[in-house]
């Protein structure tokens, strides 16, 4: 991995066997980052997207490969909660081949593990901060702004 930053974003090179949110969240540490949004595209492999299952209150995974994917979409956000923890909530689109057809599968991401590289421009939010309050009705984390 290596990133430089300029006043406004920071700019990801993951490498081979780098776990995207992982790293991520580790650069947003080194940084001093409280909350960011991010994009990037690249090659991975070993992804895991889910949905999150109202009833169960969690994330469930529905689709896991091990193979060559191209990430042709990510997007998501690091925030700090009240207690100082960090958070990370993502989506990917991923292209594969089945044999000569290509295939696609996207949902929250829960875990991709870079294969060739991947390259991520990181916005550091400036002025206030974002982190997390509990929405009443279904126990979920959203946005609470400061500033």
């Amino acid at each position: 991995m290596e990133y430089r930053s300029d006043t406004d974003k920071i700019y990801v090179r993951l490498d081979r066997g780098d776990e995207i949110m992982e790293s991520l969240m580790d650069i947003c540490k080194k940084e001093g980052v409280k909350s960011a949004l991010f994009r990037g595209i690249g090659a991975c492999s070993d992804a895991v997207v889910g949905t999150y299952i109202d009833e169960k209150r969690e994330f469930m995974p529905h689709v896991k490969k091990d193979t060559m994917l191209e990430m042709i979409s990510l997007m998501g956000d690091i925030v700090t909660d009240d207690q100082g923890e960090m958070h990370e909530h993502a989506h990917a689109m991923f292209a594969y081949l089945d044999g000569e057809e290509v295939r696609y599968f996207g949902g929250h991401l829960l875990k991709a593990v870079t294969l060739y590289t991947a390259e991520i421009a990181l916005e550091p939010v400036k002025g206030g901060t974002i982190s997390y309050q509990k929405e009443p009705t279904r126990d979920l984390n959203v946005w609470k702004f400061g500033w």
